[in-house]
């Protein structure tokens, strides 16, 4: 038997256009933090080594601080690491894995896998790689590899790939698609005995058995990701695999799809919900808001949002169908007459109407509205 932690996807030096500042800075630390928190994983777990599926690096032109980061992190992990380029970084002639920074500073228990050939880890033991070469390879590296293998008797042998396999994509021929009956069939002919993949982002099994699987990456990157912020710890042997995911992230990706909005109610159990999330630093949220308010309503539902977006990592809100009903109650007590009176119901009759002119009318009633109750 063999065991090992799996992971891949790190995308180190990977940024969000949606996080302020700060929040870009926890999000990138967390990447590292990562890496340490394998090491420690894969100690406490007895793991003999680390499989690192492709994409550790989020392009070969991440800077130098980036590399000398990941690289510094590496030297706390404490068994042999063996890192696979994939298609953020292939192993092309401007690789990250070529730098000079990533040479001086690569700890000795780092090795990148460069060729296709089995690496032998220990007795009875080796690992086949799959680099990627170029960003856009004809066929998938992993196909070549395994057609150039013969039966392991008597060897456990894994297999490194990266890429998206044909089951899961919408473009099952697209170049660089991995063909999951290629794998099945290598693994039923006793080629290989496990297949450790890296691209997609959340932890996935494949396949007929349970010897091929996606670690997903380590720290969430998106919405729509189903279990990500995972690596895997594996044992394998010739007749017997058991797998067991290990949680690693720091940060959430939220989204609800869906919030209808109509009532006081219906504010104040949003603003609850959002009260009730923890590590608001490290969440990302995005809100689809449904529904109609009045100004009042709205008045009061924005002061609860520009809250959240003070302490949440990122706030997306999304309120285009979201109707704002101005109703006679929003101008109660506040002593309207004369022009200012005729002038709020110009701008109702133009809300009525909609359009431009309804959108300027529903903003002009709404900013009315707080001025005048600020004076109140």
């Amino acid at each position: 038997m063999i065991r090992f932690l799996h992971t891949s996807d790190w995308q180190l030096g990977m940024t969000r256009h949606f996080l302020s500042e700060g929040a870009q800075d926890r999000y990138s630390q967390a990447r590292f933090d990562a890496i340490r928190a394998m090491g420690r994983i894969a100690r406490d777990e007895k793991c003999q080594f680390m499989l690192v599926c492709g994409d550790v690096f989020e392009s070969n032109q991440v800077d130098r601080k980036t590399v000398a980061r990941a690289l510094e992190a590496l030297k706390d992990v404490p068994i042999p690491v063996f890192l696979l380029p994939g298609n953020h970084d292939p192993l092309n002639a401007a690789s990250v894995y070529r730098s000079s920074t990533f040479n001086e500073r690569k700890p000795d228990q780092v090795q990148v896998i460069e060729t296709s050939a089995p690496i032998k880890i220990a007795d009875g033991v080796e690992m086949v790689g799959s680099p990627w070469m170029s960003k856009r390879p004809v066929t998938n590296p992993i196909t070549d590899a395994i057609k150039a293998l013969v039966p392991a008797k008597g060897t456990i042998r894994i297999c490194m790939g990266h890429g998206a396999v044909d089951t899961l994509t919408p473009d099952r021929h697209a170049a660089g698609t991995i063909a999951v009956a290629t794998l099945d069939r290598a693994i039923g002919e006793g080629k290989v005995h496990f297949v450790a993949l890296g691209d997609r982002h959340s932890l996935t099994k494949v396949g007929v058995g349970d010897r091929i699987w996606y670690s997903g990456t380590p720290e969430s990157t998106d919405f729509g990701e189903v279990q990500s912020g995972y690596a895997q710890i594996v044992e394998v042997g010739e007749d017997r695999i058991t797998t067991k995911p290990v949680q690693i992230g720091q940060w959430r990706f939220i989204e609800r799809a869906r919030v209808d909005l109509n009532a006081a109610d219906d504010v104040e159990a949003l603003r609850k919900s959002l009260e009730e999330i923890d590590n608001k630093d490290r969440t990302v949220i995005r809100l689809n808001l449904v529904g109609s308010l009045s100004l009042t309503l709205s008045g009061a539902l924005q002061n609860h949002l520009t809250a959240a977006q003070d302490v949440f990592g990122a706030f997306d809100v999304r309120d285009e169908e979201l109707l704002l009903v101005p109703d006679d109650t929003d101008f109660t007590n506040l002593g309207f007459s004369g022009f200012a009176d005729a002038t709020v119901q110009r701008l109702r009759n133009k809300i009525v109407d909609g359009g431009i002119a309804g959108t300027e009318a529903r903003e002009a009633l709404m900013l009315l509205l707080r001025l005048a109750r600020e004076a109140v």
